[in-house]
């Protein structure tokens, strides 16, 4: 909404053009995101912990997370808002992908709410069923692949593209809705079973995010996309403003969810965030990076898939408890060691994979 005022008293003073930079707006974007958190915190925090919003705790679980029950929960709100009061704010509201990424943001963040709900406000151990929620994710998740399959202006905007070796694409055809499915619903399910220690999730998110912003940047400006030998998006440097407002959210939501918490994300904000990151990969075409940069949340839900997979077919468990973090906490790293030592794994995987935009 700013961008169109900008627009208009740059027509009577220059000197307001300066908001028409995609880099400039990113970063009042960012800035943005992070006074709405950082303002609105403290009142949210209050107002769960009136409402009786707390998480509870597995018994099975480390006994340092006894002490965690009853913490607030749902601070997702926090973050979900934040961000898109900043995207409002000074992305373009006539681009498309910035729209398909806020939708998805949202339709995720509701199918988080209604499980939050359930096992919080309405005491059901059981949140949302499995099989209804994993229906939801996959109808939202369907949606979003068919949209960008049938909205491709050209070949290209299907093709996998393979880092590293120049010139290297693979042509999805139909295949491509199976692989944007499998992406989306994948990823949101996969920063939901990161989510299980103070910050652990939402700093390699707000990495992610911060990369991803460098690859629609790139990607939407034809100069660079040809420089780099990467696919050019049209449109898809809006997506940068996006980013930067999930990086300035995440900050500031972090500052009360570091250890030990004063809130928790919940499935609210764990799925929203998963499934907007897997789809801004998807548009800008850096689903091989992506996947890279995002190696913590692939471990962590390889771990549950193991740990599931080897106790139905030998008895036996490959961890202590799964995921991989509750795994460390039982041998018996504190868990700001666990949390800090993941996100320098966060940071070096990040780095190798923004790397790829010059390794060709």
């Amino acid at each position: 909404m700013l961008l169109w005022l900008t627009h208009y008293l740059s027509s009577i003073n220059p000197d307001f053009g300066l908001f028409g930079y995609l880099t400039f707006r990113s970063i009042l974007s960012a800035l943005t995101a992070l006074a709405v958190a950082l303002t609105c915190g403290p009142w949210m925090i209050r107002h769960l912990g009136l409402r009786q919003i707390g998480q509870p705790i597995r018994d099975d679980g480390p006994q340092t997370h006894l002490s965690k029950a009853g913490t607030p929960t749902m601070g997702g709100v926090l973050i979900i808002f934040s961000m898109l009061v900043a995207v409002l704010l000074w992305g373009d509201l006539s681009n498309r992908h910035v729209w398909l990424v806020m939708l998805v943001t949202a339709g995720f963040g509701l199918i988080g709410w209604i499980d939050d709900y359930r096992k919080l406000m309405l005491k059901n151990s059981r949140g949302l069923p499995a099989r209804w929620k994993y229906l939801l994710q996959s109808l939202f998740g369907l949606a979003v692949a068919i949209y960008l399959f049938t909205t491709a202006p050209d070949q290209a905007q299907t093709q996998l593209l393979l880092p590293v070796f120049k010139g290297w694409l693979i042509p999805l055809g139909m295949l491509f809705i199976v692989w944007a499915y499998l992406l989306v619903v994948g990823f949101s399910n996969a920063v939901n079973l990161t989510d299980g220690l103070d910050g652990l999730a939402i700093m390699p998110s707000v990495l992610i995010a911060s990369a991803l912003g460098v690859f629609a940047y790139a990607a939407g400006n034809s100069v660079f996309a040809e420089y780099l030998s990467i696919p050019y998006v049209a449109g898809a440097g809006e997506l940068s403003i996006f980013c930067a407002a999930l990086a300035g959210a995440g900050l500031g939501f972090l500052w009360f969810n570091t250890y030990p918490a004063m809130v928790f994300m919940g499935d609210i904000g764990a799925l929203a965030i998963g499934a907007a990151l897997a789809t801004i990969a998807l548009i800008v075409r850096q689903e091989i990076a992506f996947i890279l940069m995002s190696g913590l949340f692939v471990v962590e839900t390889l771990s549950v898939i193991v740990q599931v997979a080897s106790f139905k077919l030998t008895g036996k468990r490959v961890f202590r408890m799964a995921p991989i973090h509750h795994h460390f906490e039982l041998k018996g790293w504190p868990e700001p060691r666990v949390i800090v030592r993941f996100w320098i794994i966060s940071v070096i995987l990040v780095l190798l994979s923004l790397a790829t935009l010059k390794v060709r």
